[in-house]
């Protein structure tokens, strides 16, 4: 048996360079090139591979098609100083939502709490990123995103709904060892990348996990074609919600067009709504922090269950990956790096050196 290939290990700060210089001779400007790069190697440093630097390639055949407009035209209306909503002009999730962030944090210092819905993104990557990019300013930071439907809901034969992902990131004491508590979950039990890693590797799918075309549960990823939600009714109802928390809330429903006989409704689109929340407002931010800090130790310290690794909070192991790869490099999957290496050949751009 052949051993499998190796994976190439890459500097971070190299491989976000390539990464940039990848994007913005695919259209975008330098400013947004190494925004929506950072995306990428935040999302394979924490070990998210699947909305890592395997997206380059995909975000180039988007800007290429015209799918993601690399010239948007990014707009801001405010009703109320709480409230906004950014209307992407079909601008790369990444150059869309990093704004939302920001302006939501802004807003926020003065109203305590300040939400900013996006409208007409493309694709918006990893969410836990912007809510995290929150939390580093010391507020907490919720995201919810809605996109187009391709997993089952309960009751319903076929795709209904979207596999939309939610993302909580709470700060700690920045003298703290504890990294922010970060929440990044999709309503699906299973992401339609593992679908495809299935099926190339001829690995059965979980029990209740995926469903074939009609919506019938299999473990068979030859004919898996779609995920289930989490949890059944829960997953599929939480979906529903944030389509009424982010595409209907900003006026541009995805679910009802999706399902209407206008061919327009399938155009591929996303929305999201990013909330900030002030603990100054709330009484004191370092009290705030001082108690998160508080409440993690307190869980870090009990009794670990027969069999478990450890006692862990959300964000905790994808941090210590980060701070891994930081030091060691990105690890770029074989066929991930040929695609990267075409594109730089046919771009003009130089391919970063290997680490170590």
């Amino acid at each position: 048996m052949s051993t499998p290939p190796t994976k190439i290990l890459v500097p971070a700060e190299d491989l976000r360079t390539f990464s940039a210089a990848l994007l913005e001779k695919g259209g975008l400007s330098a400013e947004h090139a190494r925004t929506t790069a950072d995306v990428f190697v935040w999302a394979a440093l924490r070990g998210v591979d699947s909305h890592g630097i395997a997206r380059v390639p995909a975000y180039l055949d988007l800007l290429e098609k015209g799918v993601a407009n690399a010239d948007a035209r990014i707009t801001l209306e405010s009703g109320t100083p709480a409230a906004a909503v950014l209307d992407a002009d079909r601008a790369p999730g990444p150059v869309a939502l990093s704004a939302a962030a920001d302006e939501a944090v802004t807003r926020a210092r003065t109203t305590g709490i300040a939400a900013v819905g996006v409208r007409r993104t493309v694709h918006t990557g990893a969410i836990g990123y912007y809510v995290s990019k929150i939390a580093e300013q010391g507020l907490v930071g919720i995201g919810f995103v809605a996109g187009m439907p391709n997993m089952g809901y309960t009751g319903v034969r076929g795709a209904a709904v979207a596999t939309s992902p939610l993302a909580i990131a709470v700060p700690t004491d920045s003298s703290s060892a504890h990294a922010p508590l970060l929440l990044d979950m999709a309503t699906a039990t299973i992401a339609l990348g593992r679908i495809r890693q299935a099926k190339a590797s001829g690995t059965p799918l979980p029990e209740g996990a995926a469903a074939t075309e009609d919506g019938t549960p299999t473990t068979d990823p030859e004919q898996a074609v779609m995920p289930l939600p989490l949890g059944g009714a829960k997953g599929s109802g939480m979906s529903l919600a944030f389509e009424l928390l982010t595409s209907v809330l900003v006026g541009a429903p995805i679910f009802a067009s999706f399902h209407s006989d206008d061919p327009a409704g399938r155009k591929h689109r996303q929305n999201a709504l990013l909330i900030a929340v002030d603990p100054a407002a709330f009484g004191g931010a370092d009290a705030f922090t001082e108690s998160v800090d508080a409440t993690l130790d307190t869980l870090k310290g009990l009794p670990a269950a027969d069999g478990a690794q450890g006692v862990f909070y959300p964000g905790e192991r994808s941090a210590a990956v980060a701070a891994g790869r930081g030091e060691k490099g990105v690890p770029v999957a074989p066929k991930v790096w040929r695609d990267l290496t075409e594109r730089a050949e046919k771009l003009g751009v130089a391919l970063p050196e290997a680490a170590g």
